[in-house]
């Protein structure tokens, strides 16, 4: 099996993508940033579903594609609280649960040689709230006629945030417990 396959490269597409984003914002460009990010989460659906399809999952897309997802919140979140665009609690929200969970999964990995996460529901419902409450962020800068995001939206996608990083560490540590 090729390993720069059709998955693999959106996957690297988005990698690549991060930096061009990161640059229209800064320089406020603010349209093409939305048109950036709106391209990375359509890679990001069309990376998984053409794996899925077509049966081209690969080790380096299971390292890369998880990497290109957490790249790109975690960049955003930072951009968007440094910019005060949403509140910075909220990057806080975000950045630790990846935190917990990655650091989680490197001691698991470690010490119990268990490497795989297996993704949550939550966890997948935390992500889509929190692209999606970002690209309205970019919607609304860049359509300012559009209303306002409302506080609820930054307390809910935290809040799945929060949750789905308690449902991981209940997950990892569940064959401990059986013990």
């Amino acid at each position: 099996m090729r390993v720069l396959n059709i998955p693999n490269s959106l996957t690297i597409a988005r990698i690549v993508i991060i930096p061009l984003f990161v640059t229209t914002i800064i320089y406020g460009r603010y349209r093409y940033a939305l048109y950036l990010f709106i391209t990375a989460m359509a890679s990001d659906m069309l990376d998984g579903l053409s794996a899925r399809l077509t049966n081209q999952k690969t080790e380096l897309g299971t390292f890369l594609d998880p990497l290109a997802d957490k790249s790109l919140l975690i960049t955003s979140f930072v951009l968007f609280a440094v910019y005060d665009w949403i509140p910075k609690w909220l990057a806080i929200v975000v950045i630790s649960r990846d935190l917990i969970v990655v650091i989680g999964w490197v001691l698991l990995s470690l010490l119990y040689h268990r490497s795989k996460i297996e993704t949550v529901v939550l966890g997948k419902a935390a992500i889509a709230s929190q692209l999606l409450l970002l690209a309205y962020v970019l919607l609304e800068i860049t359509f300012p006629a559009l209303p306002q995001v409302h506080d609820i939206f930054f307390v809910l996608t935290a809040g799945l945030t929060a949750v789905s990083g308690l449902q991981y560490i209940y997950k990892g540590l569940k064959p401990f417990n059986a013990s």
